[in-house]
């Protein structure tokens, strides 16, 4: 069997990586992640200097006690 070699385009890459199609994956994954874990929970997306980046985090004080206790965004993201 022969070797290839494989050479990624660097730019292409980070340009994939920050695109808006990418933004909207990452947001798409959030929002699964947020339905999955009840009320009192939030998402967003932003683009860093490197990568889209989408964060899920517990919004109101019930959400928070729930988060605490029970490891519900963890837990979510299986």
């Amino acid at each position: 069997m022969a070797k290839v070699k494989v050479e990624l385009n660097r730019q292409g890459v980070r340009a994939l990586l920050r695109s808006e199609e990418m933004r909207a994956v990452c947001a798409e994954q959030a929002r699964a992640i947020r339905d999955r874990c009840g009320d009192g929970y939030a998402a967003d997306t932003y683009t860093g200097k490197n990568r889209v980046n989408a964060m899920v985090w517990a919004d109101t004080a019930k959400a928070k006690r729930d988060n605490a206790e029970n490891n519900t965004i963890l837990k979510a993201l299986k």
